[in-house]
């Protein structure tokens, strides 16, 4: 019997913490933590991403700061923003919400984000300190999905890892951050050979490519547990208005060969505002010199 993974269950508890230690950080320092969201234009998921990001922030007791700028703002304008919300004491986290308009250069935009206010875990600095092992900020998605095989498996010694998907944001840290725990680590992408047989021989999948249903049942080891993280919308079928949506990876065949399985949605999509926040309140501690409970988090 495959167990599902219910992520949604899991970034609730993690909110809940969050909440509670933000409450305890406000009457140590005075002041509440503070995440700044900026968004340039009017992208109609980006907006909503936005919304949920200002409710997630306020129900963990933590201030929100929202800027809207149009979509024609000038890279200057925009820049000189970050530099100002970088020297601002009550801000703790600064995240420009992606994808930003084509005339904007996004990866200016993440360099000129101080990584101490990096709470997405994109900026050069922060890649850098998680490979070669120091403290910094770790994308959201990616460590939400750590939190799941924790959770899962307890300890990750020795266990075969495959991440299919090399992006900056999900596939290399996700592969760093799996080989910190001690798995053995493949990263698989649209350049591997067989890929079917590569992931069939992995304990932990976690599937990041984009690609509705990529990962068949076939694909898996009987027993794996497996990491959906993408998000794709099926073309309606006849009577529907929208297209549900799936992962990559097959679900309903999944479920029977794999020992557990995130589902889409419900699965890691909850957890990627749960670790923003978590992020955000680690920043503030930092940011005020406070010790943050060990584990609390």
């Amino acid at each position: 019997m495959t167990d599902i993974i219910d992520g949604k269950a899991f970034a609730a508890k993690l909110r809940d913490r969050v909440g509670e230690q933000a409450a305890k950080f406000a009457r140590a320092a005075g002041r509440k933590a503070g995440l700044a969201v900026v968004l340039v234009g009017e992208d109609p998921a980006s907006q909503v991403y936005v919304r949920s990001k200002h409710k997630a922030t306020v129900a963990a007791n933590m201030e929100s700061f929202e800027y809207r700028l149009p979509a024609d703002t000038a890279a200057a304008d925009l820049l000189a923003l970050i530099e100002k919300l970088n020297a601002d004491r009550a801000v703790d986290g600064i995240l420009v919400q992606l994808p930003l308009p084509a005339h904007l250069d996004e990866q200016a935009v993440i360099a000129a984000i101080s990584p101490d206010k990096d709470v997405d875990g994109f900026h050069v600095t922060n890649a850098g300190r998680l490979a070669v092992g120091q403290s910094g900020f770790v994308p959201c998605t990616p460590l939400g999905c750590m939190m799941l095989l924790t959770d899962r498996l307890g300890d990750l010694s020795g266990l075969e890892a495959v991440v299919i998907g090399r992006s900056n944001i999900v596939g290399k840290p996700m592969a760093q951050l799996l080989l910190d725990a001690n798995a053995t680590v493949t990263i698989a992408h649209s350049r591997t050979k067989d890929l079917p047989a590569v992931v069939r021989r992995a304990d932990i999948v976690v599937a990041a490519v984009g690609r509705a249903e990529m990962v068949k049942a076939d694909w898996l080891k009987p027993g794996a547990t497996v990491i959906d993280v993408g998000i794709n919308r099926l073309p309606p079928a006849e009577g529907e208005e929208k297209g549900r949506l799936v992962g990559d990876v097959d679900y309903a065949g999944a479920q029977d060969v794999a020992g557990a399985v995130t589902p889409v949605p419900g699965g890691v999509g909850p957890m990627t505002i749960a670790v923003l926040l978590r992020n955000t309140l680690v920043a503030a501690h930092r940011a005020e010199g406070i010790d943050l409970p060990e584990g609390a988090l």
